[in-house]
């Protein structure tokens, strides 16, 4: 295709270049001057093609979910694109670009019993609908709608299907029918024809819904009026048929109450009787076991008895032994506290005459206890020197040294 373009504008410029050397050849005028001429013949054609271009560009957009037709207006030929930029050359090419959404057709002419185009019953009463057809177009049939079809669609053949149908349709029904008991049928209907009529010419019908009847306004009265009788009657029906189910209801519910009652009744009788012989039956056994348990407590409480008995003697003898054995105890104390207190006698005695002896033999020890006793209490002693040298701690003390020899001799008696 590029290649043709290519071609096309070449030949245009060769055409102007020979048309040039011509008129310049004819007039004589030198070769600068034809070169000159060439360039802005050029130029010019240039310029003009770009503004052509400009004006009229040979691209047209495909937006996300159309289809465009290309149609070759010298050979007939249709090829599709979707989704860019098509090469439309002005005069060669013819673009249609078509939705493959889903499309709403909503006739206004006939939504009113007053209006431009109303639709009428087989009574011959005008009235009004208010009708929606939603439908899209088939891609498998583009190429062919393209050729053949119009370029309005939803006008060119939508509106003169659906026109051709309903009226057609509604003519067959009473008022009363297609106001009240017959709009599902004659709904199935319309979708039914005007389906098979689009599918023909590439469009697929997705459904015909039918929305609110707009009827005449004395019918519309009557209608009211008479739909108020019927509704009446039949609540006055409905009222009766609801009493005699009720009294109906009421008998068997009786019934059904007595025969529960008896029932229950022979129940309860059957049950005392089962009861009585089950009780009887069971004493039977109840008996003997009361028997056997009362014989066994007796046979307990002798067994207690002699248990007692036994707890009570060992509890005694158990009492003496340990009164006897606690009062050995105390005899073993008492000897071995006086055994104690003997032998420490002793052991005192015998330490005061080896400490007697031992003073005896070297008085000095006296006053060195006494300073070893006062050194962590006293550090400074001031006395006066001891007489005949006595006791250095005689004076302190105020012990004289006759005092002093006679406690010497009585330690040592000791």
């Amino acid at each position: 295709m590029l290649n043709r373009v290519k071609n096309i504008v070449h030949g245009i410029r060769n055409l102007f270049a020979q048309s040039a050397d011509k008129i310049f050849a004819d007039t004589g005028a030198p070769r600068q001057c034809v070169v000159i001429s060439k360039t802005l013949i050029t130029v010019g054609l240039l310029g003009a093609l770009g503004y052509g271009i400009y004006q009229h560009p040979p691209f047209q957009n495909v937006p996300q979910g159309s289809v465009g037709a290309r149609i070759n207006q010298f050979t007939g030929s249709v090829s599709e694109w979707r989704n860019g930029n098509v090469l439309v050359i002005p005069g060669l090419y013819q673009m249609q670009v078509y939705s493959l959404r889903d499309q709403l057709y909503h006739p206004g002419d006939i939504q009113s019993a007053t209006g431009s185009a109303p639709l009428q019953s087989s009574e011959g009463l005008s009235f009004g609908v208010d009708l929606s057809v939603r439908y899209a177009l088939d891609p498998l049939k583009i190429t062919a709608l393209a050729k053949t079809g119009p370029d309005d669609i939803s006008k060119g053949l939508v509106e003169s299907a659906v026109q051709g149908v309903i009226y057609k349709v509604f003519a067959n029904y009473t008022m009363r029918e297609i106001f009240s008991v017959k709009r599902v049928e004659i709904q199935q209907l319309i979708e039914k024809e005007v389906g098979a009529s689009l599918a023909g010419d590439g469009i697929v019908l997705r459904y015909v819904q039918l929305g609110n009847i707009d009827l005449p306004a004395q019918y519309r009265r009557g209608m009211e009026g008479l739909l108020a009788e019927e509704l009446a009657t039949q609540k006055m029906r409905y009222t009766l048929e609801l009493k005699e189910k009720q009294v109906k209801q009421s008998a068997l519910e009786a019934e059904a109450e007595k025969a529960r009652r008896e029932t229950e009744a022979q129940a309860a009788a059957s049950e005392q009787v089962i009861a009585a012989k089950a009780q009887e039956e069971a004493m039977k056994h109840v008996l003997p076991f009361k028997e056997k348990q009362i014989q066994q407590r007796q046979l307990e409480a002798e067994a207690d008895k002699v248990a007692r008995i036994r707890v009570a003697e060992g509890s005694a003898q158990a009492r003496r032994i340990e009164a006897e054995g606690e009062a050995d105890a105390r005899q073993k104390l008492a000897d071995a506290e006086v055994y104690r207190a003997e032998h420490m006698g002793k052991t005192n005695a015998e330490q005061m005459e080896r400490e007697g002896a031992l003073v005896t033999k070297h008085p000095l020890l006296i006053q060195k206890t006494l300073a070893d006793k006062l050194s962590d209490k006293v550090q400074v002693i001031i006395a006066s020197p001891p007489a005949a040298g006595g006791f250095i701690g005689a004076n302190l003390l105020g012990t004289s040294p006759v005092n002093a020899a006679r406690a010497n001799e009585t330690a040592g008696a000791e």
